[in-house]
């Protein structure tokens, strides 16, 4: 079984992608994000640590760890943030070489794609067989997240601000699709790579 990491800047159509890839039964598709939002519920392998760090003020009524109320207590707190990533991020970490275990004895997958913003910065470069680039101009990502989200110009350049450069995708992945134009031709070329590989 291949392990496949995807990654790119905000708005570059990673979603659409993963859509596409989740349509082949042999294909296990993974979001880090979501990974990470199931660690929020009750019960979860790092929900005490949490709770023990934000205090019980962040917990929604069903007990549940409130994601507005986490997101604006850690804003302006780096000390507080960098608490939260050092529970958060080591745990989706685990999770996948676990998934990855019981995806591979199982044997029912070809290929395990985990998409995660932050795939280099954590070392999956390390883990994964290879990691694909998202890619999408800089233009065409704002007018996206103007349009499906309503972000502001300068929210937008002020998440892309915070994300790692161009350069630096391209160094650590074997693959590079270009997003910019239609989805048709993304997915075309997605195929074409994937009918390269022997699974």
């Amino acid at each position: 079984m291949l392990f496949i990491g995807i990654t790119g800047g905000v708005g570059a159509g990673k979603s659409e992608i993963l859509k596409h890839l989740k349509k082949n039964p042999r294909f296990l598709v993974e979001e880090a994000d979501e990974i990470a939002r199931s660690f929020y519920i009750k019960g979860s392998r790092i929900y005490d640590k949490l709770i023990s760090t934000l205090g019980e003020e962040v917990k929604a009524p069903d007990g549940s760890i409130d994601k507005k109320k986490m997101a604006s207590m850690i804003f302006n707190d780096e000390k507080k943030k960098n608490a939260v990533n050092s529970l958060i991020h080591p745990a989706v970490r685990e999770y996948v070489i676990e998934k990855k275990r019981e995806a591979e004895l199982s044997g029912s997958y070809d290929i395990y794609f985990l998409e995660a913003a932050l795939l280099i910065e954590c070392g999956y470069d390390k883990i994964c067989d290879e990691l694909w680039y998202i890619y999408a101009e800089p233009s065409v990502r704002r007018e996206r997240l103007k349009r499906a989200r309503g972000y502001s110009d300068e929210k937008t350049g002020s998440i892309i601000k915070n994300q790692l450069p161009d350069g630096e995708y391209r160094k650590y992945c074997a693959h590079i699709i270009d997003n910019s134009g239609g989805l048709e031709g993304s997915l075309r070329e997605i195929d074409r790579i994937i009918s390269g590989y022997s699974c």
